[in-house]
């Protein structure tokens, strides 16, 4: 009897499944095409397939200005939600982010270099973003080794916090030595966060390291199961976990760097899309990391909708994923405080 019930009950967990995952993707997929053909121009509503054979303006506006722009928050959500499962599973913290381990700061610091000293191109500004998200990673990887306090993972932790603040000083001395008509806006846009500025060749530039990142935490998703266990548990069932956790840390923050490079600094989708995709497949990182692919993907869509239909000029984007981030973060933590038994 116990039998049959369990057969029953994974039975039912099976199809509500299979129910969760039509509807994340299909919701994806009709979210994105209907963000395609929204907007203001050229004129408010949306763009029908009639303007797109007849006018040129709403060609441009959809093919060369808004399809890149989408495809680049649907890699944003993606990257930033699988990184932030992979970062949590690893380090066994639910709030641990991929801006973890000085990556955010390093790459701040980096774009405020590039704005400052090398007259904001865009390809020094995406550079530097990204090869000083890797010194920020190698700093904390390094600083950790020579630390001789609790475990390893802790290490890293104490060694991150440590990077970020150094860098975030660094950011704070390029603010103040740039120039405050023009300089000093641009940095401080950039650490707002946007897409505005996002272009096919922006778009193409990133698309690389992103789906590279992408590919090996999705193939590799079954080891983050035994990655969160204890190290020496980890070892007995065959896996070498320091080699294999700094293999996606660093596919983690290949992608993260990339996509931080051209949008700025875009907070609390890494931190909230593995929450909710542990609420709705449970802790096997086998499903809940493409869930939380699939969840990143519509979040950072429909804030950028959002960024750009709520008032005549644009929010920047990291305030909007900030501000619903923080109000879903409260609702979670809510809900499962009511759930613990007084």
């Amino acid at each position: 009897m116990n039998d049959v019930t369990l057969l029953k009950s994974t039975e039912i967990a099976a199809t509500k499944h299979s129910w969760i995952w039509f509807a994340l993707t299909s919701g994806l997929v009709l979210i994105f095409l209907v963000s395609l053909f929204l907007g203001r121009y050229p004129q408010a509503g949306l763009v029908r397939l009639e303007q797109l054979q007849e006018n040129e303006l709403a060609r441009l506006l959809v093919f060369n200005v808004r399809l890149p722009r989408l495809l680049t928050a649907l890699l944003l959500g993606m990257v930033m939600a699988s990184a932030g499962t992979v970062f949590q599973m690893i380090f066994a913290n639910p709030l641990v982010e991929p801006g973890f381990l000085g990556v955010s700061q390093g790459a701040a610091f980096g774009a405020a270099l590039g704005i400052v000293y090398l007259g904001a191109s865009s390809v020094a500004v995406q550079g530097l973003a990204i090869v000083f998200a890797f010194i920020g990673l190698g700093f904390s990887y390094l600083l950790a080794q020579r630390m001789h306090i609790g475990d390893w993972l802790l290490r890293l932790v104490l060694a991150g916090i440590a990077v970020s603040a150094l860098f975030s000083a660094g950011v704070g001395i390029i603010k103040f030595m740039a120039d405050p008509m023009r300089q000093l806006p641009e940095i401080t846009f950039w650490m707002l966060g946007g897409l505005a500025s996002i272009t096919w060749t922006k778009f193409l530039s990133i698309l690389p390291a992103c789906l590279v990142g992408l590919v090996i935490m999705f193939v590799f998703r079954w080891r983050l199961n035994l990655l969160a266990l204890e190290e020496t548990t980890a070892f007995s069932l065959g896996a070498t976990p320091r080699r294999e956790r700094l293999l996606l840390m660093t596919a983690a923050v290949l992608a993260t760097a990339a996509i931080i490079s051209v949008a700025g600094i875009v907070s609390w989708v890494g931190l909230i899309m593995p929450h909710i995709a542990r609420g709705l497949f449970g802790s096997d990182t086998r499903r809940s990391l493409p869930a939380a692919m699939l969840l990143g993907g519509i979040f950072a869509i429909l804030c950028d909708d959002l960024a750009r239909l709520l008032i005549i000029g644009e929010i920047p984007l990291g305030i909007l994923t900030s501000l619903l981030g923080a109000l879903i973060f409260v609702i979670l933590m809510a809900r499962r405080r009511q759930a613990v038994p007084a």
